[in-house]
């Protein structure tokens, strides 16, 4: 499935969710999953820690889990080519990573080219990476937010698919800022999710754009307008 297929009159689109802990992003796309107009459902969720709290949780919720280990295979080449089987087992359409604690080689990024959707909690392309939080509030900035993108090989890189914004308060730390800014994950993962699945996103230059969708006509928080 390309990135501007339609999921209208082929079925909801199967969704695979990647964790390696607590997968709080990940319960959001469960959530939204439940309603039946959802143009996605969560046929997996799978963790390279066999341990992992996401997994406990999506059981709970009654979706299939499955962990594939990375520390029993020798190399990331061969744990991506297990991660991969897993995927085809499973019928995945579309591949959403949440909180998966694992670079992931050029050659996976191509097996999942724009069917592979990314959380960050930064307003891409700033402060990629680890310690969004601390290093904006060390930075100044009176903007922060949250990012979902497609996936490519450079790390927290690729087309941008939605982003959201919150003030960066006076008396902010770590914590206060990354509690408002993971509100704002659980209110655009979904977003971005229907869009790919519903077959209303083309990438042209690197570059997404969405069909229907109309920009609002003043300043908005989330982009685009959910």
């Amino acid at each position: 499935m390309g990135a501007s297929a339609n999921g209208n009159g082929a079925g909801r689109r199967r969704v695979a969710i990647l964790v390696s802990g607590r997968g709080s992003n990940m319960a959001s796309l469960i959530e939204a999953a439940r309603n039946p107009d959802y143009p996605a459902e969560i046929a997996l969720v799978l963790s390279n820690r066999p341990g992992a709290l996401g997994l406990a949780r999506a059981e709970a919720a009654g979706i299939a889990t499955r962990s594939v280990d990375h520390r029993a295979y020798g190399g990331r080449e061969p744990f991506e080519a297990a991660l991969h089987q897993a995927l085809l087992d499973a019928r995945i359409d579309i591949v959403c990573l949440a909180g998966f604690m694992r670079l992931l080689t050029a050659g996976f990024v191509a097996r999942w080219h724009d069917r592979m959707l990314n959380i960050h909690p930064s307003i891409l392309p700033a402060f990629k990476g680890l310690d969004t939080h601390r290093r904006a509030l060390e930075a100044g900035v009176r903007i922060h937010g949250c990012t979902v993108h497609l996936v490519r090989a450079e790390m927290d890189g690729g087309p941008i698919v939605a982003q959201a914004a919150v003030p960066v308060l006076p008396d902010d730390t770590e914590d206060s800022l990354a509690a408002r800014v993971l509100a704002e994950e659980h209110r655009i993962y979904p977003l971005a999710l229907g869009l790919l699945a519903g077959g209303r996103i083309a990438v042209e230059g690197e570059r997404v754009r969405i069909a229907g969708h109309v920009p609002p006509a003043g300043p908005a928080l989330v982009n685009p307008a959910g």
